[in-house]
């Protein structure tokens, strides 16, 4: 009997190699398995697909990208009571990126394509900037800024208008985005404690476990006391709860950064409004510095006024109610400057600025474990800290922590 081959359509087979290629990146490192010389190949690869392939593969590629890279989002739905939404707000993204890339399928010229995925680099579907297309070079043999990305596509998109072996021609292009080194400034000379923590979302926020999780934190400063830190770090909300509501608290904090500066994450309320904020303790002195940044659904919601105040109202319960600030704080501890950073304001390019070296950042990722969530946000502040020439001290509650440049 003879058994005939199976053929999978291209638009089957070609829309999901083109988004395994372009988020491989994002699984090595989850893995530990990156490699430059593999990233290069597999982004390559993809940008050439994306330029090249028909018309009708290109919203399904978006499709899988925009899962591969936001399958998790939906995870925080559980604790707002909302598990069922998971999944569909995991197709929901993946939609959204199926529209965002599938506008590259209007034509078939190369060049055009190209022109529209370099311009997709300044779009931010929500205004969540976690879909960078040049962020797939961040750990690779080429470059990732603009005009580096640019001169990659060019080339890759030339190659229509050669055959045979011509086609090499324009691909040597691609040399000249080559890089392998990027300049950071010296690591200040402070011994810094970066505190990992690994709370569960679902207990962090129980007032049952708060004197618990307090005194954790007080023992992980008293440690750092013990073992001569210059300053000491904890992630985003570790004390859950606002702190100027908190005085006995408040003034043993005051009195532990005698001896040693203290950054911690915490809530703040002022005038009957909500801020998520860091705190520095120096010497006996207290500095509020509060988020300008918002997570987009998860803090804000970002939607025309008639239907924010509903789906804050009857799906969120009015949790996403926090405010900002109008701009930055950076820290002065022993001398060094220090710009604030909580979380997804430390994947931002507002909070980068030609006068930051240094930056302390802190988050609470346990709303998205287990999942890829603390590895893109990771390469997210290597992207823009390579960018910026600046260094990012991380503490974070499951997983991120750790200095990255």
């Amino acid at each position: 009997m003879k058994i005939s081959s199976i053929h999978l359509p291209t638009y089957v087979y070609l829309p999901l190699l083109i988004a395994v290629g372009f988020s491989a990146f994002i699984y090595w490192e989850y893995f530990g398995l990156t490699s430059p010389l593999i990233n290069t190949v597999f982004g390559l690869g993809a940008l050439y697909g994306m330029l090249h392939a028909p018309k009708k593969v290109l919203p399904i590629a978006g499709f899988w990208i925009g899962l591969f890279w936001c399958y998790w989002i939906g995870f925080s739905f559980e604790f707002y009571n909302l598990g069922w939404a998971i999944g569909l707000v995991s197709l929901g993204f993946g939609f959204v990126y199926a529209l965002y890339y599938g506008v590259m399928g209007l034509t078939s010229n190369p060049l055009i394509r190209a022109a529209i995925l370099f311009g997709l680099t300044y779009v931010w579907p929500m205004d969540f900037n976690w879909m960078q297309p040049e962020l797939i070079f961040v750990n690779s043999y080429l470059g990732f800024s603009k005009w580096q990305f640019a001169l990659i596509l060019f080339a890759l998109a030339s190659t229509a208008w050669f055959s045979t072996f011509k086609k090499l021609f324009p691909l040597l292009l691609i040399l000249f985005a080559v890089q392998t080194h990027y300049p950071k400034p010296p690591i200040p000379q402070l011994k810094i404690k970066l505190v990992s923590t690994d709370i569960p979302q679902d207990i962090k926020w129980e007032e049952s476990q708060q004197y618990r999780l307090n005194t954790e934190n007080l023992y992980a400063i008293q440690d750092a006391i013990r073992e001569k830190y210059d300053l000491i770090v904890l992630p985003e909300a570790s004390f859950a709860l606002f702190m100027n509501h908190h005085p006995h608290l408040t003034a043993y904090l005051q009195k532990l950064s005698y001896q040693i500066p203290i950054v911690t994450g915490a809530l703040y309320e002022e005038n009957g409004l909500n801020y998520n904020v860091s705190y520095l303790f120096q010497n006996g002195h207290i500095t509020v510095a509060k988020k300008t940044i918002l997570v987009p659904f998860g803090e804000y919601i970002p939607l025309p006024a008639f239907i924010k105040e509903w789906v804050d109202r009857v799906i969120f319960g009015g949790a996403s109610d926090f405010v900002t600030a109008d701009k930055p704080t950076d820290f002065i501890i022993h001398g060094v400057k220090f710009r604030n950073a909580i979380c997804y304001e430390a994947t931002r390019k507002e909070l980068y600025t030609p006068d930051v070296r240094y930056m302390i950042a802190m988050s609470n990722n346990g709303w998205f474990t287990p999942s890829i969530e603390p590895t893109l946000q990771k390469l997210l502040i290597q992207f823009y800290a390579r960018q910026n020439n600046t260094v990012v001290f991380h503490s974070a509650n499951s997983g991120g922590t750790g200095i990255v440049y």
